[in-house]
């Protein structure tokens, strides 16, 4: 028992260290925890669980938990020094959201405050956390008649301008069953590596690993994963059978028309879920180009390439904004997944709010024309472009599918035919999709395809 308390004790020292390194350096929550249980990759399972939901619990309420805290603080949160302000979000969470002796939560903080050598502070820290656990019921939200924005962004821990620009471009109801959504459990979604094994083998063969497997919706290659340690250990993913990727983020290349000679080229392609899926339904005289802007980001596809092990790959480090005039009019099909806010995968990326801002919004939009208006010259006539993003924002999605029809010889065609049933309907005359979390059972997602009609 004692034992398993110091363990204990040393996992919230390393979420401590990870939360204060993210802070302090900007660093993504799924890179610094990567970093952290690689480093620590023979922690129990037990562990490992205990430490992704610390740290992945703190990023995702940390607006809520200042909230609560500054209620309870005669120093604000932002006020304090990094180490104990990440101290207190680490105990409130536990209080508030775990299965965590409000005691061991209280103690087990103070401790690692006088260790840290803030023995000092480790009176404060114990005393705002002990007012928390008795006052953690009766601290009031802001009032939702007088102050909505605020209401929600405390609720849902979203910042106020995420929350001000869903509410006006998708209405109250919808912004907020959009935000709750975010706040779910999500499992790990993955597509099968259909060259190499069929979605039946691949479920026989993941369960005889050990792996607890559920249908995903809409695609009956995509599947959903429980009950695993870390993705390293299971032999499937190893041996290159399957590919970890949201099923929103299939959809884009299983509408597209794709025969088995086709040229692709993928423009913003890491890290390759939308190439590998490409791959996929080529045959062997077919051809993907696959390209990214910066060299870790074409390691990465490597990478996963070396593991997925598909034959008709080109990797190529481009700047999309640079024209290629050698593939101009060559390609059969064009994937633009560009750039953007993030804002449909911040139940996925729950850091996405705190490095994304209101002004980025309108460069991301420039951004992505200037692309665009490059991009559509690769096809060939009558070939095919789709345009997607990961994100909920109206401008960068809607508004950028009326400036591709405005402003290049593409046309929107139907989707239809070529959408899972449960999910037609939907295109309206435009020809383009809008997944919404909370309404869809995916992340927010939006994809259009285009077709060129000049010759």
């Amino acid at each position: 028992m004692e034992e398993s308390l110091k363990k204990r004790a040393e996992v919230r020292a390393m979420a401590l260290d990870t939360l204060v390194d993210m802070e302090r350096s900007g660093k993504l929550s799924h890179l610094a925890l990567g970093d952290t249980l690689m480093r620590n990759q023979f922690i129990s399972r037990q562990d490992r669980a205990f430490y992704t939901h610390l740290c992945q619990g703190v990023t995702e309420r940390r607006i809520t938990l200042d909230y609560m805290l500054d209620h309870l603080s005669r120093m604000p949160m932002r006020k304090c020094k990094p180490l104990i302000r990440n101290l207190l979000r680490m105990a409130a969470y536990q209080i508030l959201y775990m299965e965590v002796p409000d005691a061991a939560a209280c103690n087990e903080a103070a401790k690692l405050a006088k260790k840290r050598g803030f023995g000092n502070l480790s009176g404060f820290v114990n005393g705002v956390l002990r007012n928390l656990v008795r006052q953690k019921d009766s601290i009031p939200l802001p009032d939702r008649e007088n102050s909505p924005i605020a209401f929600l962004s405390v609720k849902y821990s979203m910042p106020e301008w995420i929350v001000s620009l869903l509410r006006d471009q998708y209405g109250e109801e919808a912004c907020e069953q959009i935000l709750a959504s975010f706040l779910e459990v999500r499992p790990l979604t993955i597509r099968t590596n259909l060259s190499r094994i069929s979605p039946e083998g691949l479920k026989q063969r993941l369960t005889a690993e050990e792996v607890r497997v559920e249908n995903a919706p809409y695609l009956p290659y995509a599947f959903y994963l429980y009950d695993y340690n870390y993705l390293g250990k299971i032999p499937s993913f190893r041996d290159g059978l399957f590919a970890v990727q949201d099923v929103s983020s299939m959809l884009p290349v299983s509408v597209a028309d794709i025969r088995e000679d086709d040229l692709i080229l993928d423009l913003c392609a890491a890290p390759g879920g939308k190439t590998f899926h490409a791959a996929d339904r080529l045959g062997p005289e077919g051809k993907v180009i696959s390209r990214d802007l910066t060299e870790n980001k074409i390691d990465y596809i490597k990478e996963n390439q070396d593991r997925m092990q598909y034959n008709q790959l080109v990797i190529q480090q481009w700047d999309a904004l640079v024209p290629d005039p050698e593939l101009f009019g060559k390609a059969d099909l064009v994937l633009a997944d560009l750039p953007c806010s993030g804002l449909g995968i911040m139940g996925r990326k729950n850091d996405i709010k705190y490095h994304m801002n209101k002004e980025s919004l309108a460069s991301l939009v420039d951004l992505q024309r200037s692309i665009l208006s490059v991009a559509w010259r690769y096809v060939r006539p009558g070939g095919q472009l789709i345009y997607s993003t990961c994100t909920l924002n109206r401008e960068e999605n809607l508004g950028n599918f009326r400036w591709i029809r405005e402003n290049t010889p593409l046309m929107p065609v139907s989707m239809e035919e070529r959408l899972p049933r449960e999910l037609r309907g939907r295109t309206g005359e435009e020809g383009y999709l809008q997944l919404i979390p909370g309404r869809d059972r995916c992340d927010g997602f939006f994809f259009s395809k285009f077709i060129r009609s000049d010759s």
